[in-house]
């Protein structure tokens, strides 16, 4: 009976120590690069790619670098930086894009532009919405029916923010409805 009394005060001291000591940093807790470091990329066929994008956007661009390109035209001028490709099986792909430029006094206050392809070949009820990284911003989007694409929708500071993607298929059931992260963020 000693001895276990004596192990319980033990294992109480050690969790007690391992409760009360400083907490270490972690990489999470890192600090925002500089409002003006550009982001770092890296080329995939003639597409420069985030370095932090999912792997499945290098994929994605190597698979089809000729739809990348379609979807950066979509947004239109300057929109040349990939921070994002996620394809939903046979039905859709959504991309977003960004200049890289901030507009805003913080390094993730940067414009993006996202695109919700319909891979279908058909007419679908789908739908593309951006939400920024800050709450206060409303967020923008384009559901409807469509052949080719929603959007392309726009956010000024939507680095760090969210993609939302949506899509129902001929006899209405929800085939897409998927939440992704924009960009390498901490």
């Amino acid at each position: 009976m000693k001895t276990a009394v004596i192990r319980a005060g033990v294992a109480a001291t050690a969790m007690l120590s391992l409760m009360t000591a400083a907490p270490v940093a972690s990489a999470a807790e890192a600090p925002a690069p500089e409002v003006n470091t550009p982001i770092a990329t890296v080329n995939i066929d003639g597409i420069e790619v985030d370095k932090g994008a999912p792997a499945e956007t290098r994929d994605i661009i190597e698979t089809d670098t000729a739809a990348a390109i379609a979807t950066a035209n979509v947004c239109g001028s300057g929109y040349t930086i990939s921070t994002g490709a996620w394809r939903y099986s046979t039905y859709g792909t959504t991309y977003t894009w960004t200049n890289g430029k901030t507009s805003g006094s913080g390094y993730y206050d940067k414009p993006i532009c996202a695109v919700f392809f319909n891979d279908t070949g058909a007419s679908r009820s789908m739908g593309v919405r951006l939400e920024s990284n800050y709450t206060a911003d409303a967020s923008v989007q384009d559901f409807g029916t469509y052949s080719t694409y929603a959007g392309p929708v726009y956010q000024k500071r939507g680095y760090c923010g969210t993609v939302y993607s949506y899509m129902k298929n001929s006899s209405g059931t929800v085939v897409v409805d998927n939440i992704e992260t924009i960009g390498a963020c901490d």
